[in-house]
């Protein structure tokens, strides 16, 4: 009789376990992005759908005018309020949580998926952030540079996540690293040692995509009208000044430790 008990239990677990794994997925979820990426995304929508649904246009202009870059602003740095002068200053981050239109954040947040993935997996979230926001003030320094005293603000995360693609180029197409020619499959393919920037731009994996990237930022940036149906101009500028800023903090905020040359 204890034998028969036994059986049954058996069996009874054994197609216990069979339905369990019919309803376990046997592949990877179909949206496989580090937390902070999908957070910041989330957060970067919902400020657009306020702004475009909820905001009065009395108040979007005055978030426009405290959190947007002005680079007019700089040329009269002195005579400006002195909430206008801390705005000057946090504006160098925050103009990158405000977008154009559904265009704009749609074709960012899809760069910030492909490319500021690695890196978060990389850095982890509070180097990522840090990192972002310094390439966020990269961009917005090179705008100045070629936009002093205009009155048009600036916005948009695109000089973010152009260093976000710098850091990345940094690992992703070396040998064990997720676009290698020679790839791993598991997490540690995003903790490959990085090669000293020279021997990066040896790949020509690396060069290839620069050159593109540079050449298409350039070519849409000196067009005369608006770009993908959005009422602005590319910042074709800012985006090579976070690309750049990317390169050279890149070295400093790695927390894999560097291949020799």
């Amino acid at each position: 009789m204890n034998v028969y008990k036994f059986d049954e239990e058996r069996n009874r677990r054994e197609q216990a376990e069979r339905e369990q794994s019919r309803k376990t997925p046997s592949g990877p979820p179909a949206l496989n992005l580090p937390d902070i990426i999908v957070w910041l995304s989330g957060i970067l929508i919902a400020i657009h759908l306020v702004r475009v649904f909820l905001l009065p246009v009395a108040w979007d202009n005055l978030v426009l005018a405290l959190f947007a870059f002005w680079p007019i602003k700089y040329a009269f740095f002195a005579n400006l309020s002195v909430i206008d002068m801390a705005a000057s200053l946090w504006a160098t981050v925050t103009y990158s949580l405000l977008h154009g239109g559904a265009t704009h954040i749609i074709f960012n947040l899809l760069w910030m998926a492909i490319f500021g993935s690695a890196v978060a997996r990389r850095f982890g979230t509070g180097r990522f952030l840090l990192f972002s926001a310094l390439c966020s003030v990269g961009g917005a320094f090179a705008h100045l540079a070629t936009h002093w005293g205009e009155p048009v603000p600036m916005i948009g995360a695109s000089a973010a996540i152009s260093g976000q693609m710098a850091a990345a180029l940094r690992f992703v197409f070396e040998l064990g690293g997720p676009l290698g020619a020679f790839r791993r499959s598991d997490p540690r393919a995003y903790f490959v040692p990085a090669q000293p920037l020279a021997e990066c731009f040896k790949n020509q994996q690396v060069l290839v995509f620069v050159a593109v990237w540079f050449g298409l930022n350039i070519f849409f940036g000196l067009l005369s009208g608006p770009v993908a149906g959005e009422p602005a101009s590319v910042a074709w500028q800012a985006h090579i000044g976070g690309f750049v800023a990317g390169l050279a903090l890149f070295p400093l905020l790695d927390p894999v430790p560097r291949r020799s040359a």
